[in-house]
């Protein structure tokens, strides 16, 4: 493992620990100004700043507590100042209407450089489907193991 594929391992992570405690300020320092973000809600593609961070507030506000978010099978490619990184998530928590929910998703990142500090200057979040009734795929009870 690269330094640069340490230093955005850790970016990562701070995103991570930033989404669970749902603290929209200290995640939104890990996003370049003219991030692009795509995500499963309407209206799919939020460019810049403010549009990114009213997402992540919609996203925080529907859940009652802390948000549960597992990273798993991580790759990361970095070359000079790009990196790209792809992962799983398991999304999990208590809704604000009660129900305690999980749900996979997939998540690509590409990272850039600057002025010797990493930022997200694009995310793309998607959702598996069970391709027979095209439904989004949840976890059995009991089972975290992604499809």
């Amino acid at each position: 493992m690269t330094a640069s594929d340490s230093e955005v391992r850790a970016l990562l992570e701070r995103r991570v620990a930033a989404c669970q405690t749902k603290d929209i300020d200290r995640l939104m320092e890990l996003y370049s100004p003219d991030i692009v973000y795509y995500d499963v809600v309407p209206p799919l593609q939020f460019s810049g700043f403010d549009e990114v961070r009213r997402n992540f507030v919609r996203w925080f506000d529907g859940f009652d507590g802390p948000i549960g978010l597992e990273t798993h099978d991580l790759t990361i490619a970095t070359s000079a100042d790009v990196a790209f990184a792809h992962m799983l998530h398991l999304d999990s928590g208590k809704r604000k209407n009660g129900l305690d929910t999980a749900i996979w998703v997939r998540s690509s990142v590409c990272c850039r450089r600057s002025g010797g500090r990493w930022l997200i200057t694009h995310e793309h979040i998607s959702l598996p489907i069970n391709p027979q009734n095209r439904q989004a795929w949840f976890p059995p009870d009991g089972d975290g193991e992604p499809v």
